[in-house]
């Protein structure tokens, strides 16, 4: 695969000079009738799951993502019972200013060049001395687990329950982080054990617009201006040559039972019930050729392709998610830099602000010795974040993760070899790597730009509440 021109991805001026960054949004006309009704749709409007099934089943993705948390889960459970926050320990437990290595925290190196740098985190996984960790290196929080539909209504017939939801914004909001609503309003996935394929596949357009809308709508008000961002669709983009509708996955129930336009439909009830939040659009497959055999160039054309026609719609996206889980098995020679860079230069010359949001590195195919795959998955950090960080329409990078405790990469994906997974900035003890002083410097050397999020007043209340 050899890199491609700039006619291949899209409209991209050659050399062209450095964009001012933070050009304001564009607010989109929206329809008053935000039920849509089906002759009314976008006719032509336009969300892959990390295939834990099989591919091209049709089947749902109906995961509880709870195996390996289940321990952790009844220590989150007893505190919601309780009404104890959760990692309420005090903020100046831990200097923000150093970390234990005397390094300038994440958050901290990341603000100075314009940029936010978070994780991602869940109230099962806040222990005393991880949840330090977090208040000490992000500045900002994306919710990995709670406000997933197992949390939020574990059963079809169960009412909304914002219990782990309020204590995951509540730790956001003690410690002057900004919540970036993760990981998508619409999603195909996080349904737990207590749905059937059944209870989304085989119901009514009626029921399925009330469903999805209703509970979007339940989410967005009880959250509303506290939330920076909102993922409103996520992987709902197609893979490779599997089979879709105008570029979107077909094998998605909310495409089944409410047609293609439940993408458009999704944004439009977002801004609707929730008008300053940035609405965001996530998906995954950008920079290598993946073990499935698709290619990235394939999934880069299909995103854009998508995003011109919700945008020439009218429809309030905002800005894109990268989700960059990258493979590092000879990353070096799979990642083509100027086709990546030419990618998300044609995102930021669509209007959209671009958010790195789930990054950290599978290391199949690299020894199961610790001192040299660390090195290794390092390298891979810093060859991509080189290049990501050139394009000043990136205003933020989230881990998909902190530290090796808690990656969803060993519950998910074990490596053959019984290796625990070391795909983070920080080992299971917390203790900074090679990937940290890599995220670190590549974050330290990036291109200066005009931040968003209004990040001057919220990080000074960081600073303060961590002196």
């Amino acid at each position: 695969m050899t890199p491609t021109t700039s006619t291949e991805v899209g409209r991209v001026e050659p050399e062209a000079p450095d964009r001012p960054y933070g050009r304001p949004v564009q607010v989109l006309p929206r329809s008053q009738d935000l039920e849509y009704s089906r002759e009314h749709s976008l006719t032509q409007s336009f969300c892959i799951g990390r295939d834990r099934q099989p591919r091209g089943s049709g089947a749902v993705m109906v995961t509880s993502g709870v195996s390996r948390r289940s321990v952790l889960l009844a220590a989150a459970a007893t505190a919601a019972a309780t009404g104890a926050p959760i990692g309420s320990a005090r903020a100046s437990e831990a200097s923000a200013g150093e970390t234990s290595a005397g390094v300038t925290p994440l958050w901290r190196t990341a603000a100075r060049r314009g940029l936010l740098y978070g994780s991602s985190v869940a109230t099962w996984q806040l222990d005393p001395d991880y949840a330090r960790l977090f208040r000490q290196q992000a500045a900002l929080l994306w919710p990995e687990d709670d406000l997933l539909w197992y949390r939020l209504k574990p059963t079809p017939d169960a009412p909304l329950d914002f219990t782990y939801a309020d204590q995951i914004v509540e730790f956001a909001e003690r410690n002057h982080q900004v919540f970036f609503g993760g990981p998508g309003l619409v999603w195909d996935e996080g349904f737990g054990d207590g749905w059937q394929d059944s209870d989304l596949w085989d119901i009514s357009e009626k029921r399925a617009r009330s469903l999805l809308y209703g509970t979007m709508r339940a989410v967005l008000r009880r959250y509303r201006g506290r939330a920076a961002a909102w993922v409103v669709v996520n992987e709902a983009i197609v893979n490779g040559k599997d089979d879709s509708y105008h570029d979107l996955r077909k094998d998605v129930p909310w495409f089944a039972t409410i047609g293609p336009e439940y993408v458009a439909h999704a944004f439009h009830v977002a801004h609707e019930t929730d008008p300053d939040a940035m609405l965001v659009m996530n998906d995954f497959g950008y920079e290598t050729r993946n073990q499935y055999g698709d290619y990235a160039i394939d999934k880069q054309r299909a995103t854009l392709r998508v995003l011109d026609r919700l945008l020439a719609a009218g429809v309030p996206v905002h800005a894109f998610g990268v989700q960059a889980h990258l493979l590092a098995d000879h990353f070096a020679e799979r990642f083509h830099a100027r086709q990546y860079q030419r990618f998300l230069s044609e995102l930021s010359d669509r209007g959209l602000t671009i958010v790195i949001t789930e990054l950290d590195v599978l290391d199949d195919g690299l020894p199961a010795a610790r001192r040299p795959r660390d090195r290794m998955v390092a390298d891979v950090y810093r060859r991509y974040l080189d290049v990501a960080l050139e394009e000043r329409g990136v205003a933020a990078v989230i881990n998909f993760g902190l530290s090796d405790r808690y990656t969803w990469l060993q519950e998910d994906y074990p490596r053959d070899d019984g290796a625990a997974r070391r795909p983070l900035p920080f080992d299971e003890n917390l203790s900074p790597k090679p990937a940290f002083h890599a995220v670190h410097d590549e974050l330290r050397q990036a291109p200066r730009r005009r931040p968003v999020f209004d990040l001057l007043r919220h990080l000074d209340q960081k600073d303060a509440s961590s002196r």
